[in-house]
């Protein structure tokens, strides 16, 4: 499967305590410049005007616990007649879409024909979203509330074409030890992923903590009688020494990366593609 022409964007790696280090002063200020630089990344699409009458920042809490009894119950998947123009793509399914932005960006702006579904546990953030898609009347793209660690195997077994990529990127790091559970990537959500993509079908993993990136990394590794790191397959794709993508393959940052690298962080990335459809 052809990968995407990727853009310059990130250094070298640089080794980091397992817990995101505090930016310096002079940094940390750049940090409030954030909202604004976010605005400047996703300008063309001129989202503000489309939500005048609710508000374009939402008082959303950040951390949220999927562990809890209200988010444990499977999202039933939608009827994909009625979400895409055409539902026979292949779809780019992004876990943990935030604000939606990014597949709103990809949407519009990408060329090739694939539809995109964004996952996010946080109700008032899809609904912004999903009014945003409705304004541009873009229908390659759709947002659902969900719980993907328990709900991804039954939404995506029922899409009637290709699962041809999943993103997890910059998932909350729930950094306290007896948090871990809360993580997004647990076995269940791995194994779901495995089952349902595509023979050639990839996985971009990406955060700005070390031990999460690691975390995540170790997960699909534990799979490598299907999955090959991409930098295996295409020889022109940059790591560093230790495997981690140099360049952001979208062309496009997410809100966190944004954030991320104006506090002076690194983003680690890591590719995986489905080189052998075998059971686990």
């Amino acid at each position: 499967m052809a990968l995407t022409a990727t853009a310059s964007l990130c250094g070298r790696l640089v080794r980091l305590p397992y817990a995101r280090r505090p930016p310096p002063p002079s940094i940390r200020c750049s940090a409030a410049q954030s909202p604004d630089a976010v605005d400047r990344e996703y300008a063309d699409l001129n989202l503000r005007p489309l939500y005048p009458n609710r508000g374009h920042h939402l008082r959303i809490r950040q951390h949220v616990n999927p562990l809890s009894s209200s988010f444990s119950e499977p999202t039933k998947p939608p009827e994909w007649k009625e979400v895409f123009e055409d539902p026979l793509l292949p779809l780019m399914v992004d876990i943990g879409c935030g604000s939606g932005r990014f597949l709103i960006w990809l949407a519009k702006n990408r060329g090739e024909k694939r539809n995109y579904l964004g996952l996010e546990i946080r109700q008032k953030l899809v609904e912004r979203t999903q009014f945003w898609v409705t304004e541009l009347g873009l229908r390659n793209v759709y947002f659902m509330f969900a719980n993907a660690t328990v709900s991804f195997d039954q939404i995506m077994s029922s899409y009637p074409g290709p699962l041809s990529l999943v993103s997890i990127l910059c998932p909350d790091p729930h950094f306290k030890k007896r948090h871990h559970k809360r993580r997004v990537l647990q076995p269940q959500l791995v194994d779901s992923i495995t089952k349902n993509l595509c023979l050639g079908g990839q996985v971009l993993l990406q955060s700005d903590v070390f031990e999460v990136a690691v975390d995540m990394r170790e997960r699909f590794d534990g799979y490598s009688d299907v999955f090959e790191h991409v930098d295996f397959i295409d020889k022109d794709l940059r790591c560093d020494n230790e495997g981690w993508l140099l360049d952001n393959p979208m062309g496009i940052r997410t809100e966190r990366e944004i954030h991320a690298e104006l506090e002076g962080a690194t983003i680690y990335r890591r590719m995986y593609q489905k080189t052998r459809d075998v059971s686990h």
